[in-house]
C-alpha cells in the first residue's frame, strides 16, 4: 500500500505471501523481503546480527529495515510537509501494528517480533519524532537538553527496541540502551562533522562552541581554532555513557548483551582513533580497518 493509500488504520494484516513460514512464524518471501532492505544498507549490520538466533535476528532486520525507511525519508530531498505527510503514515503503521494489522513485509514481521519480544510501541514513535527533529530543519549548535533527546530519539530508543529483541527486557538493559545509544550517537556526530557541515548541519552543543569561541555557522566551524576543545568534551561525554551502558552490561544476561557489547566495542575503537587522529577538519572519514572489525567479532560475537 502506498503512502497516499495508507489513512488511520493499516489494513489488516494477512499471513503474507503464500509459501513456508520461516522464523517467528513469518511469512518466508516476507522476510527474505526485509532481509533484502538490511543486506542492500551496505553496513556491517547484517554481518553483525548473525550472531543471533533465527528469531532474534529477523526480529532484529525488520526493526533496522524500520529505522532505514523513516531515515531515508527524512534525509531524502523534498518539500518538508511531505516528509512529515509520509512519516505520520508510518506513525499510523506503528499504531495499527500494535492492533496485529500490517501492510507490508516490514510491518507483517515487525507484528510478530513486537509480540515476541514486547517491543514498546513508544520505541518506534520515538524514533520517527527523531527523524522528524532532522526532517524540520537542519540541527544546529543545539543545546545540550535539544541534543540528549536527539541521541535518545534516533539512537537510545534504537537500543531499547533492540536490547529486547537481544533477550533481555529488564531496566538494566534499558540502561544499556540509555548509555550505548548516546556514546554511539556521539561518536557518530564526531566522525560526521564535515560530511554533516556540507549539508548545513552542526551537531556539536551550542554553549560548548559559544565557550570555545567556535562560531554556530557549520563550515565556519570546521576551521576555527576552538573546534578541537568542544569535540574533546563531546568524546569524554561518550566515554562516560559507555561507562555507564558496560556497568549496566554485567547486571544484565551475558547471552543477550553479546550484540551489544561487539556494538559498544566496535564504536569505543572508532572514537579512539578519532582522538588519536586529532579535530582538525575537514579530515577523512574515520572506519576501523578490516583486521579490527574480525578481531572485534571474535572477540564479542563468536567467543
Amino acid at each position: 500500500m502506498s503512502d497516499a493509500a495508507l489513512s488511520a488504520r493499516a489494513v489488516p494484516a494477512d499471513p503474507g505471501p503464500a509459501g513456508p513460514r520461516g522464523p517467528l512464524g513469518a511469512a518466508q518471501a516476507d522476510l527474505d523481503a526485509v532481509e533484502a532492505i538490511v543486506r542492500g544498507a551496505g553496513t556491517s549490520f547484517y554481518r553483525g546480527m548473525r550472531v543471533l538466533p533465527p528469531d532474534r535476528r529477523h526480529a532484529m532486520y525488520a526493526i533496522y529495515a524500520f529505522c532505514r525507511i523513516v531515515d531515508d525519508i527524512a534525509d531524502e530531498d523534498g518539500d518538508f510537509a511531505e516528509k512529515v505527510r509520509r512519516l505520520d503514515a508510518w506513525r499510523a503503521r506503528v499504531a495499527a501494528l500494535y492492533e496485529g494489522a500490517a501492510d507490508g513485509p516490514v510491518t507483517r514481521v515487525l507484528v510478530l517480533a513486537a509480540r515476541r519480544f514486547a517491543l514498546r510501541q513508544e520505541d518506534f514513535v520515538a524514533i520517527i519524532d527523531g527523524m522528524q527533529q532532522d526532517a524540520e530543519a537542519p540541527v544546529i549548535a543545539p543545546s545540550l537538553e535539544e541534543l540528549d533527546l536527539y541521541c535518545d530519539r534516533v539512537a537510545s530508543a534504537v537500543g531499547r527496541l533492540s536490547v529486547r529483541a537481544f533477550g533481555d527486557a529488564s531496566a538494566d538493559a534499558d540502561a544499556v540502551a540509555y548509555g550505548l545509544g548516546r556514546a554511539l550517537q556521539l561518536t557518530n556526530i564526531l566522525r560526521d562533522i564535515a560530511e554533516d557541515a556540507e549539508r548545513g548541519r552542526l551537531y556539536l552543543p551550542g554553549p560548548w562552541l559559544d565557550e570555545a569561541g567556535v562560531p554556530r555557522d557549520p563550515a565556519a566551524a570546521l576551521t576555527a581554532p576552538g573546534l578541537g576543545a568542544v569535540c574533546a568534551r563531546v568524546a569524554a561525554l561518550a566515554h562516560q555513557h559507555f561507562r555507564s551502558a558496560h556497568a549496566a552490561m554485567d547486571r544484565c544476561d551475558p547471552r543477550a548483551m553479546k550484540p551489544a557489547r561487539l556494538m559498544g566495542a566496535t564504536y569505543a575503537a572508532i572514537l579512539a582513533r578519532l582522538e588519536r587522529r586529532g579535530w582538525r577538519q575537514p579530515a577523512p572519514r574515520v572506519s576501523l580497518p578490516l583486521w579490527q572489525k574480525l578481531w572485534l567479532a571474535l572477540r564479542y560475537g563468536l567467543g
